[in-house]
């Protein structure tokens, strides 16, 4: 009996973890016979778990939502990646869920053992949560990506674009990332058949979505393809910046810029931003001379504040 009970909860967790299993699938990770995967599905059910089988060769075992939530298995390290994850949620950052993760989270501290909940209070007490003002973005918008992603099913949706045009776009997703306040969603477009970054808070998904597609071994590490498409092409303004300093020494700083030698004294900085002064005081931030390359909207923003700064220190 014991051994059959430990067989379900691992069953439990294999489905909660993938969508979709073959009966062969499960009867391998579990090592036992299909038959017996079949009989434990019935067990499950009788346990009040939505387990839906589809027959033939493409059939298999998908756990289904029910009329209430069933348990959850977590292991040590997801228990803590959750509980962390609903503190952070708890202040702000996805839409209207801050309430919910305080209930949430005190219901899971409440079941946590000893251990687990220590290591949950140290991170909480030791870190600290500057709140930002970038847009926030719905929960059902981020689950309905991270499920399509997980499945390898196309997501279509209507995308907005720094001009408030919208268009359609049809695309594979493979990640969300998550960088200084903002969501991201790493894809592979259809129509341009090219990689693209997607800002989340921009993204309305439509329903259905698209047919299942084989996944594509992505060929860059995602956080620096990330980082250097919102220093670029995600802003509305791009700016290239001659700094009179070697590119290995700027990269050493922590700007999440991109830079791109000239010669052993300076380099090119690519920078992007929704607003021309924040560009140039953040250009001025760094410390080092530089000259404005383009756009030339920008050589005159830095003009006025160099006036500016000017008049500040004149009469003394």
């Amino acid at each position: 009996m014991l051994e059959t009970s430990a067989r379900l909860l691992k069953l439990l967790s294999l489905l909660q973890a993938h969508k979709d299993w073959s009966g062969p699938e499960l009867a391998d990770r579990l090592g036992v016979s299909t038959r017996t995967v079949r009989n434990d599905m019935e067990r499950l059910r009788s346990l009040g778990y939505p387990v839906h089988a589809t027959p033939g060769v493409a059939g298999g075992y998908r756990l289904g939502a029910g009329a209430a939530l069933p348990p959850l298995l977590l292991d040590d390290e997801e228990a803590v990646a959750v509980a962390v994850g609903l503190g952070r949620a708890a202040g702000g950052g996805v839409a209207g869920i801050e309430e919910s993760s305080v209930r949430a989270l005190a219901k899971l501290e409440q079941v946590l053992p000893v251990k687990l909940r220590r290591r949950v209070s140290a991170l909480n007490a030791y870190t600290v949560q500057i709140p930002g003002t970038v847009p926030s973005v719905p929960p059902e918008v981020l689950t309905t990506i991270a499920n399509a992603a997980r499945d390898h099913e196309r997501l279509r949706f209507d995308y907005t674009g720094h001009d408030g045009s919208v268009t359609t776009r049809d695309a594979e997703p493979y990640r969300l990332v998550h960088r200084r306040g903002r969501w991201y969603l790493v894809a592979w477009d259809v129509e341009r058949r090219d990689w693209r970054t997607f800002r989340v808070d921009r993204i309305s998904p439509r329903t259905p979505g698209g047919p299942r597609f084989a996944p594509r071994e992505l060929p860059f590490d995602v956080a620096e393809h990330v980082e250097r498409g919102v220093n670029t092409a995600m802003w509305r303004y791009r700016a290239r910046v001659l700094l009179h300093a070697p590119a290995e020494r700027m990269r050493g700083l922590p700007t999440g810029m991109d830079f791109e030698p000239v010669d052993e004294h300076t380099c090119v900085a690519h920078v992007g931003g929704d607003d021309l002064n924040g560009i140039a005081v953040w250009i001025g931030a760094l410390g080092v001379d530089f000259e404005v390359l383009d756009p030339p909207e920008l050589a005159e923003v830095v003009r006025g504040l160099s006036e500016r700064y000017r008049r500040a220190v004149s009469d003394r």
